[in-house]
């Protein structure tokens, strides 16, 4: 792999379920990143309130959290001043941790992940970062795609708006 600074923009991306990774592609078929990810714990699917990893062509519709810290706290898609640590888990243990920077995802597909009960930016599904002693490669999130944080950053570096994103099972 290239270093971050002289790779060139992704042009798309593919979340294999059965894998658990993500691939970054330039040049149409070259592969220029390849992350572990973790998917959803309750399969795959597209409608509201499944908690599951929705399927299909998506685009990426917003980027947040360009320079912040490194393990910043989301909530609400806002940062929320926290920088997560031992102790702040320990304190919400029932917290599903959204860090360091989000990627929302919006459907492509109208009827499949586009629109109605099926909506995938309506579902707020993202590509976001996750403590790092979370273990990645196997299915364990609330439908979004969960990366280390390092990951996170060089990928949100990589794309753009409108960057295309295939999610197979």
């Amino acid at each position: 792999m290239l270093p971050n600074n002289k790779s060139p923009r992704l042009e798309w991306l593919e979340v294999i379920g059965s894998k658990q990774k993500l691939l970054g592609y330039a040049n149409e078929i070259q592969i220029i990143r390849e992350y572990n990810i973790a998917t959803s714990k309750f399969g795959f699917g597209e409608r509201l309130k499944s908690y599951q990893t929705p399927r299909g062509w998506h685009e990426i519709v917003e980027k947040i959290g360009h320079n912040c810290p490194m393990n910043s706290v989301f909530v609400g898609r806002k940062t929320t001043g926290e920088i997560y640590h031992a102790d702040l888990k320990r304190q919400f243990p029932e917290r599903d941790w959204i860090l360091t920077r989000i990627l929302w995802l919006s459907g492509l597909e109208k009827g499949k992940n586009l629109d109605g009960e099926v909506d995938t930016k309506a579902r707020y599904i993202y590509i976001h970062g996750t403590p790092d002693d979370v273990t990645l490669g196997v299915p364990s999130s609330h439908g979004c795609m969960r990366m280390h944080n390092e990951d996170l950053v060089d990928l949100f570096d990589l794309v753009d708006i409108g960057t295309k994103v295939l999610i197979t099972e």
